[in-house]
C-alpha cells in the first residue's frame, strides 16, 4: 500500500510498483488516517509511507499501524533525510526508510527485507545512522544546573571572559552574570579555577590532549 498526500507522486509511485516483480499495490491514502483506515481494511504486508501528510503525519501514522496492526510493516519513502524526520519514524516502528530518489530495485529490496524480518535502509541512511552511534552521549548536567549554565561552565573552562561568553551565546554580560551566578549557586563553587576542575569533573569538557585520536 502508499501513503503519499501529493496526488501526481501517489499515483507515480503506484504506477511504479506496478512494474516491479512480486509486488502488488492493494490501495493508496492521501494522508496518515486514510493509511490507517486502509490497512485495517486491506491488511497489507507493506506500506510506504510519505511523512510529511496533513492531519495525521507518517510518524504518527506508522505509530498507530505497529500498534495497532503488527502484522503490517511499515517503509518510510520521504523526500526527507534529517535527523527530525528519521529518527522520529524510526522510533515510530518503521522497519525501512528510503528517500524518493531511490530506484525501483531499491524499493523491492527494502520491501523483502522488511518482510524477511530485517531493516530496508538505503546506504544514506545507513550511513547517518552509524554517525549517529558514533557521537559521544550526552552528558546529562549535575546538580540539578540548566543546559544553559552547563555551556558557560564549558566555555568558563575554555578560559573565556564574560565578555567573550556573552558574545558566544548572543546574550548580554548581565545574562552571563546570572548564569554564573545561579551555578555557583547550585554546585557551592566559590571562583573560576573551582568551576574549571569541576567541569573536568563532572565531563562536561574535556581536559586538554585527552581526545581520541
Amino acid at each position: 500500500m502508499v501513503a503519499d498526500d501529493q496526488t501526481v507522486v501517489r499515483e507515480g509511485i503506484v504506477m511504479l510498483l506496478g512494474l516491479l516483480p512480486g509486488i502488488e499495490v492493494v490501495g493508496a491514502a492521501g494522508d496518515g488516517d486514510e493509511a490507517v483506515a486502509l490497512v485495517a481494511q486491506l491488511a497489507p504486508d507493506v506500506v510506504l509511507m510519505d511523512l510529511r501528510m496533513p492531519r495525521c503525519d507518517g510518524a504518527e501514522a506508522t505509530r498507530r499501524i505497529r500498534s495497532e496492526y503488527p502484522g503490517t510493516q511499515v517503509v518510510i519513502l520521504t523526500t526527507y533525510a534529517d535527523d527530525e524526520s528519521l529518527f522520529p519514524a524510526l522510533k515510530a516502528g518503521a522497519r525501512g526508510y528510503l528517500t524518493k530518489d531511490a530506484g525501483g530495485d531499491e524499493i523491492v529490496r527494502a520491501v523483502e527485507d522488511v518482510l524477511s524480518g530485517d531493516a530496508g535502509l538505503s546506504p544514506k541512511i545507513q550511513r547517518r545512522l552509524l554517525e549517529r552511534l558514533s557521537e559521544p552521549a550526552p552528558v546529562d548536567p549535575p546538580d540539578g544546573i540548566t543546559a544553559r549554565e552547563a555551556e558557560v561552565l564549558g566555555l568558563i573552562a575554555e578560559g573565556l571572559t564574560n565578555q567573550e561568553i556573552a558574545r558566544a551565546l548572543h546574550v548580554s554580560t548581565a545574562t552571563v552574570k546570572t548564569h554564573i551566578n545561579n551555578l555557583f549557586a547550585k554546585t557551592g563553587l566559590k571562583d573560576r579555577a573551582q568551576a574549571v576542575r569541576y567541569a573536568y569533573r563532572h565531563g562536561l569538557v574535556q581536559p586538554p590532549g585527552s581526545a581520541i585520536t
